[in-house]
């Protein structure tokens, strides 16, 4: 009850605010192409045996891109409502999971992950960048 209080009065003040002529989190194309690229490569590195992650480029990027929003005008609440909403999180997963079929992955074959992985460093996306090959 108090938390459903709590965020009725956030989405009130977000109203109020001068954010509230900021695009919905869920349109702002940066930053959801960051996510999605940051799913990739996490989905990427658990596909491949030759794939780490870059645990603490991928960790600096999140700090980026949360400053990113702050400074187009987004409240901390609003980020986080955000990030916590779980209809999102499913939605960022899969448009990865679409670009990831749309490259050539194919689940239970290893190589195709290693491969999208090996082109996403190569090409230097963002995916790329949170990767790298053992």
């Amino acid at each position: 009850m108090i938390r459903k209080t709590l965020t009725a009065f956030a989405a009130v003040a977000a109203l109020a605010s001068p954010a509230a002529a900021l695009e919905p989190l869920s349109q702002e194309r940066h930053i959801n192409d960051s996510l999605i690229q940051a799913r990739v490569a996490d989905v990427l590195r658990r596909g491949c045996p030759t794939l780490n992650a870059r645990m603490v480029r991928a960790f600096n990027e999140a700090r980026k891109l949360k400053r990113y929003a702050r400074d187009k005008g987004y409240s901390e609440t609003q980020i986080d409502a955000f990030l916590d909403d779980r209809e999102e999180r499913q939605r960022i997963y899969r448009e990865a999971d679409r670009y990831m079929v749309a490259n050539g992955v194919v689940n239970g074959e290893p190589e195709t992950f290693c491969r999208l992985g090996q082109q996403e460093i190569a090409r230097k996306t963002i995916a790329g960048s949170l990767l790298v090959a053992r």
